[in-house]
């Protein structure tokens, strides 16, 4: 039996790999866990589509136009301002709705409902989620 050079743990002859520590046994295996790592580098540093999107249709920051990076931006401080707040207000009731408000507007949220239902919910449907949370939150908090 062969041993790992790395770990020196104990490996059959004909071994791609060793099964204690992953490294690399033959020219072969170490050319293509070098193509892996490669793929998986340009997934992460391309958005993971491949093209300057990304898959899920949502463009870095670098890529979009003022009017968009400050609608992103105001919506990071609107979201993450409302969860704040209702935070300071959790033992009310109408602190949860407020907490799902600022949830809702938050740029991300749209990128994880684009895959259940197909394709992102458009900018003025957050906002509208937003407004009737804190709307029905605003409104427990002052009637309750």
């Amino acid at each position: 039996m062969a041993s790992c050079p790395r770990c020196e743990a104990s490996i059959d002859e004909e071994a791609r790999y060793c099964a204690q520590c992953g490294a690399p046994q033959t020219e072969d295996a170490a050319e293509e866990l070098d193509e892996y790592v490669q793929r998986q580098a340009e997934q992460v540093a391309g958005g993971g589509g491949g093209d300057a999107s990304g898959s899920s249709g949502f463009a870095d920051m670098a890529d979009l136009s003022d009017r968009e990076q400050l609608w992103r931006r105001g919506c990071y401080v609107v979201g993450y301002g409302t969860v704040v707040v209702a935070l300071t207000l959790v033992p009310a009731i109408g602190s949860f709705p407020l907490i799902l408000a600022g949830i809702a507007i938050l740029p991300p949220i749209r990128r994880l409902t684009a895959e259940p239902l197909g394709s992102p919910l458009k900018r003025e449907v957050m906002a509208g989620l937003y407004a009737i949370f804190a709307v029905v939150g605003a409104a427990l908090l002052f009637l309750l």
